[in-house]
């Protein structure tokens, strides 16, 4: 358990995927680049979906992120965040607002 001043330190998102293309050296990784709004502006993750999702389906697509992990090395390349996704039997299924909202909205 965590107390609710901890989970508050954690920073949800919701980006809009601009840009993806395969890792190519991966079996798994998928680069997306994401816009956050006017405050956080763009960024570059990398999320273990390649199995799942075509990068050309994502595009324009919302996602929710979180913002303020420390960046992340892999495949010589740097991840700024995370996307948030459900795990059903080891699929991700990732997780979208199911209305339009502007990038970089808080998730409360």
């Amino acid at each position: 358990m965590i107390s609710f001043e901890e989970f508050k330190k954690v920073d949800l998102r919701v980006a809009k995927i601009i840009a993806a293309e395969k890792v190519e050296e991966s079996e798994n990784l998928i680069k997306l680049e994401i816009d956050l709004g006017a405050e956080l502006g763009k960024r570059q993750i990398l999320a273990g979906i390649q199995k799942y999702y075509k990068p050309e389906e994502l595009i324009g697509k919302q996602i929710i992120v979180v913002v303020n992990l420390e960046p992340k090395k892999m495949m010589d390349m740097e991840s700024q965040g995370m996307l948030l996704a459900a795990d059903i039997n080891g699929e991700p299924i990732l997780l979208m607002p199911d209305k339009q909202v502007p990038p970089g909205s808080k998730i409360h």
